[in-house]
Parts: C-alpha cells; sequence; structure tokens
C-alpha cells in the first residue's frame, strides 16, 4: 500500500510526540511529520515544500494553541482547506462541537489507544472526504 496521506503531527510532549509517530508509523497509508511547537510548524508549512493533508494538533501548548495554530496554517498559500484533528487531554461536555466549529474534523482524547489511533484518524478523514 503507498501512502496516502501526509499528517503533521503538533505535540509538546515528547513522550506522546514518539508514541503518536509510532502508533501512526505503522499502517503503510499514513506518513507522520512530527514537530514540537505551533511556531515550529508554521516555520516548515511556510517553507512550501511539505504539504500536509491533515494536521494532527494538540489544543494545549505553550507557544500557541492548536486553534490559533490551525487558523494561522490555513491562512498559509495552498493551505486553506487542509482538514485538521485536535488532541487534547481536557475535554468537557461541548468542546467536539466547539471544536468542530472552528474547523476540526473531530477530537482525540489523550490519553488514546495507539492500537486504534491510526483507524481513527482514518475514519475522521474518510468521512471528511
Amino acid at each position: 500500500m503507498t501512502v496516502r496521506w501526509r499528517i503533521l503531527h503538533v505535540e509538546d510532549d515528547p513522550d506522546i510526540r514518539m508514541v503518536t509517530g509510532l502508533a501512526l508509523g505503522l499502517d503503510p497509508s499514513l506518513s507522520v511529520r512530527s514537530v514540537e511547537s505551533g511556531g515550529a510548524a508554521l516555520a516548515l508549512l511556510a517553507q512550501g515544500d511539505y504539504v500536509p493533508d491533515l494536521l494532527l494538533v494538540d489544543v494545549m501548548m505553550p507557544d500557541m494553541d492548536g486553534m490559533r495554530l490551525i487558523a494561522e496554517a490555513r491562512a498559509l498559500d495552498g493551505l486553506r482547506s487542509v482538514p485538521a484533528i485536535v488532541m487534547t487531554a481536557r475535554a468537557r461536555p461541548g468542546d467536539v462541537e466547539r471544536y468542530r466549529a472552528a474547523g476540526s474534523l473531530g477530537l482525540i482524547v489523550k490519553p488514546f489507544d495507539p492500537v486504534t489511533l491510526a483507524a481513527r484518524i482514518r475514519g475522521m478523514m474518510a468521512d471528511a472526504v
């Protein structure tokens, strides 16, 4: 199977970044590139050499929150319609609706099951197509 979706994963916690990368790396239809901050993600995207098919973004990061990152990334050339999924450890009632209203395909609550993570993301992506 060839790579179907390129995912830019943005997460400040190195352990979660590693687990996510390992979990998604087992799926041959996914190619994952991970960065540690919103600033690093925007710098990578602004170069124009890497255009992801999905932004997988932590909501709470020290330099900028995930929703701001998604908005700023979508303001860059060629990224206006890039889909996004948010990840967070703090999910309250109504968060899914709030994140969807802000342009996210869905919400993955941390801690997540690494075994099912790729299937969940593929499902959200398929629902969006």
